[in-house]
């Protein structure tokens, strides 16, 4: 067996072999100051004690972690914390900056104790950004540690370090609502799978079915209805089935009992049970009024 290549690891930015780690380390730079020189190709590698904000303003990049691939265009934000495998191919028009800092820098504004921490210690990508965050308010504060990281007034330290804390914070909140997004996008998604289920249902089919075909359980399948619908999932099953019994009522001849067979009802009492429960009225006394006579 061939040899295992070792993993690219910096202990400061990419390419510095030489460089070693410092707790107060911070670094600020153009994205193409570096990595023009790589003909803008940043191959996978991580860095042990450093996070890395990728503030990406124009261009593209196409980033590849552990086991996965994205082709992303700006505006967008990536951040990598320690130990986090990142590749990164950039357009050559890319316009941005990549902030470094130490963990211990970090570490000291969010204690481990933070549930801010969790969301750091994982890499993070936002494309998407809302009124509260704009992607121009993060530009804004690079714009601001930029400033107060050269200049050598009071207090230098604590306000860069308020900047830093500001940074994450908006960061964390940005991350935070766009996994709501996320969340919201997919129970939707699977209400509407669930209705185009019941449509093309074979009845009798339980509810426990139905959450099966879509992957959850019957109990997050009543939670999705109730949060979208307003009602619980087998009040939709039965108002549909209801809704194709008027159908059957108004435009065919059939038989309650008929109809109950053709809407797969063990019995034609359960039917015109259900029926009357939704609508008041009987099957025999809906078709009556629909068709403006009496019942039959």
């Amino acid at each position: 067996m061939g040899k295992i290549k070792p993993l690219l690891n910096f202990e400061g930015l990419y390419g510095d072999l030489n460089t070693q780690y410092s707790a107060d380390y911070i670094f600020l730079e153009l994205i193409a100051t570096r990595s023009k020189d790589f003909d803008w190709n940043i191959s996978p590698h991580l860095h042990t004690h450093l996070f890395q904000f990728f503030i990406i303003e124009k261009g593209k990049v196409s980033f590849q972690g552990e086991s996965n691939h994205l082709d992303l265009q700006a505006p967008c934000i990536l951040l990598f914390p320690p130990s986090v495998l990142h590749g990164l191919v950039y357009s050559p028009d890319v316009h941005g900056h990549i902030l470094t800092l130490s963990e211990s820098i970090v570490e000291a504004i969010f204690p481990t104790s933070s549930p801010l921490w969790q969301t750091f210690h994982q890499a993070q990508i936002l494309q998407d950004f809302g009124p509260d965050s704009p992607f121009s308010s993060f530009i804004h504060l690079i714009q601001s540690i930029e400033k107060e990281l050269f200049s050598e007034k009071p207090a230098r330290e604590q306000l860069l370090n308020a900047h830093f804390a500001t940074f994450f914070i908006q960061f964390y909140r940005q991350v935070v609502d766009h996994a709501a997004h996320e969340k919201d996008n997919l129970m939707v998604s699977h209400f509407r799978k669930f209705q185009k289920n019941i449509k093309t249902a074979s009845f009798p089919k339980s509810i426990p079915q139905f959450a099966a075909e879509l992957a959850i359980t019957p109990v997050h399948l009543n939670r999705i209805c109730r949060a979208v619908a307003g009602k619980p999932a087998i009040q939709l099953v039965q108002e549909h089935l209801v809704g194709e019994g008027k159908k059957y009522l108004i435009h065919t001849s059939y038989s309650i009992s008929e109809i109950a067979y053709q809407l797969n009802f063990e019995y034609p009492n359960y039917f015109a049970r259900l029926f009357k429960k939704y609508t008041g009225v009987s099957p025999m006394e809906y078709r009556a009024k629909e068709r403006g006579g009496e019942p039959i």
